[in-house]
């Protein structure tokens, strides 16, 4: 279905390198992220009460990265995900041979052209599924080139944007890392959403009926579903909606970590964080529809969202209450609870 070394070069064509630095600035940045990842990891784990075993399994190591770099390793991560799918289809011998090598190809061509997009987008991430030599305890990217390019359109303090950064990426870092049965519960979520994926030709039947008419008002602007809503079934909608709410919180609890941590370590951090907001809301037509397909926007609402849930739990049952969350798979909170805190406070506090 996916031909992943047509994917790699077309991602390594299509993708730019981003600002050109020289060796000495490149050197710089590279060593004052690592610094502000170094720096942010005490004050995050002192503000959330989060304490990660300190085990060689858990190290998940902090890598400095470029866009190339970014690209190959999530496709890396893609291709493990996305095995057990593709095992699916060969294991029904729908497909002959010569379609599937096309379809590999298209797929390839498809997936390479989207992560060259994101590649110039993405600041930071946490991959949690990334297993090293010593355990699997995730790696947390930042992206060199994306960090720089954006402090210099904000016309922000570089050395407290890249700490502003790794705040927010550190945050997911010891939220998997201290609380080691997430990952094992997202790799669950994606085991039943593969499970739950149609490949009959009802499931294409149906997306020709019903799913170009909501594609046409993506779009338009009209719709905030994105490309892989439509291609979903109930049953993978219902597995959806409890990512979304993890999702949510997690990225919420990150954005508020960075504003309750952020004063103490960032001086500009009003500054940084008010330029950035008007930087999420921009962006040109045409990034914009390709946010919408991608689902991007919904991204955007997951920060927001997660926040307003966080703080209004934090608010409402003070931080011991809201740390229920980390104590089982039980207590996270589902997308309508994230979108109504009180429901999920009488649920899990009675």
């Amino acid at each position: 279905m996916i031909d992943w070394k047509v994917a790699r070069r077309t991602a390594a064509t299509l993708t730019r390198p981003g600002p050109d630095l020289t060796p000495e600035e490149t050197h710089e940045v590279v060593a004052t992220l690592r610094e502000a990842a170094e720096l942010a990891e005490g004050p995050v784990r002192d503000y959330t009460g989060l304490v990660a075993p300190q085990t060689p399994q858990n190290e998940a190591p902090v890598l400095v990265v470029d866009r190339a770099r970014w690209v190959e390793a999530n496709l890396a991560t893609f291709s493990t995900i996305l095995e057990p799918v593709f095992d699916k289809v060969a294991a029904q011998g729908r497909t002959s041979a010569p379609a599937r090598a096309v379809g590999g190809v298209v797929g390839g061509v498809e997936i390479g052209t989207v992560m060259s997009f994101l590649s110039s987008k993405v600041l930071g991430q946490f991959d949690p599924f990334w297993s090293g030599s010593a355990g699997e305890g995730g790696r947390l990217l930042l992206v060199a080139p994306n960090i720089v390019d954006v402090e210099k359109r904000l016309g922000v303090d570089p050395i407290d944007f890249r700490r502003w950064v790794a705040l927010h990426e550190q945050t997911h870092r010891v939220q998997f890392t201290a609380v080691p049965w997430m990952r094992d519960h997202l790799r669950s979520l994606m085991t039943e959403m593969v499970d739950a994926t149609d490949l009959d030709s009802d499931a294409i039947s149906r997306f020709l009926s019903e799913g170009l008419g909501e594609l046409v008002r993506i779009v338009r602007g009209e719709s905030e579903s994105s490309l892989a809503d439509l291609l979903q079934n109930d049953r993978q909608r219902a597995v959806v909606e409890q990512v979304t709410g993890v999702m949510s919180l997690l990225e919420g609890h990150a954005d508020v970590v960075m504003d309750g941590v952020g004063p103490e370590v960032i001086p500009t951090v009003k500054q940084i964080r008010r330029k950035f907001e008007q930087r999420r809301s921009g962006g040109s037509g045409v990034d914009k529809l390709l946010r919408r397909l991608l689902g991007m926007e919904s991204k955007l609402r997951q920060y927001r969202d997660g926040a307003v849930f966080v703080r209004a739990v934090v608010d409402r049952t003070g931080r011991d209450g809201f740390d229920a969350v980390w104590a089982e798979a039980a207590n996270l909170p589902t997308k309508a609870e994230i979108e109504d805190p009180d429901v999920w406070i009488a649920r899990v506090h009675g």
